[in-house]
């Protein structure tokens, strides 16, 4: 067996509110393989956000480490973080996080200009990822000009532009209606059978239940981690 894309090694963060620490992750330990379809969930609080920003780079943890492809991410400098986060890690956020002043395409290409892959290659690119994504009729619309399910379907082509290793989801489909909602799982289901890794953090069971794994997140630590297909549950250590 390989090893996995992203392994998890006692994580843990503490915050501060006054004098009173407050423990937002707790010695969580797990792996991720190649091409899983992973979904995080818990209540409010749980850590499970949290846990998403250690992951992508985007703080940093009080204690443990992340490894990306035997990267150890989270030693990472202040200079290369950002490299980092935009060669390993495919971002999909609940608001879309789009550009508003940006058309379609341009949102896609600009992930590819800071990585600075040649302007043809970048157009090429963002057009046949729309294109997958079934709203290459639409890249020349800006964000105002397409629903929720297409500006969803915009971020996910702009997370794909850089190849990562992984892709983190952070409530994908909290801004969209049920039918959409189904629409977009059904593509991220998709691109993991393409072989893509998908981390998704959701509070929809509908779509926790769609992806093979589960791990459900309390009180800061991982509360259970089973296999959705097989119903057979995992050592989180």
């Amino acid at each position: 067996m390989s090893e996995p894309i992203l392994r998890v090694r006692g994580l843990s963060k503490t915050y501060m509110q006054g004098k009173i620490p407050v423990h937002a992750l707790s010695d969580v330990t797990f792996d991720v393989e190649r091409g899983e379809f992973l979904s995080i969930v818990g209540p409010s609080g749980s850590g499970k956000s949290t846990l998403l920003s250690m992951i992508g780079l985007l703080d940093k943890p009080t204690g443990g480490s992340v490894f990306i492809e035997d990267i150890e991410i989270t030693r990472a400098s202040e200079s290369d973080a950002p490299r980092i986060r935009r060669e390993k890690i495919g971002f999909i956020f609940q608001h879309f996080n789009l550009i508003p002043t940006l058309t379609a395409l341009e949102n896609v290409d600009i992930a590819m200009r800071f990585a600075r892959v040649p302007k043809n290659k970048r157009k090429k690119t963002a057009i046949e990822l729309l294109t997958q994504m079934g709203i290459g009729d639409r890249i020349n619309h800006k964000p105002s000009e397409l629903s929720g399910g297409e500006q969803q379907r915009v971020a996910i082509a702009r997370a794909l532009a850089n190849h990562p290793a992984i892709i983190l989801a952070d409530e994908p489909t909290g801004e969209v209606d049920t039918k959409t909602r189904d629409m977009i799982v059904g593509l991220l289901k998709g691109l993991s059978e393409e072989g893509h890794t998908i981390l998704i953090v959701t509070h929809d069971t509908a779509v926790s239940q769609q992806t093979e794994r589960i791990i459900t997140m309390r009180d800061g630590g991982i509360a259970s981690d089973k296999q959705v297909d097989r119903g057979v549950s995992r050592n989180p250590g």
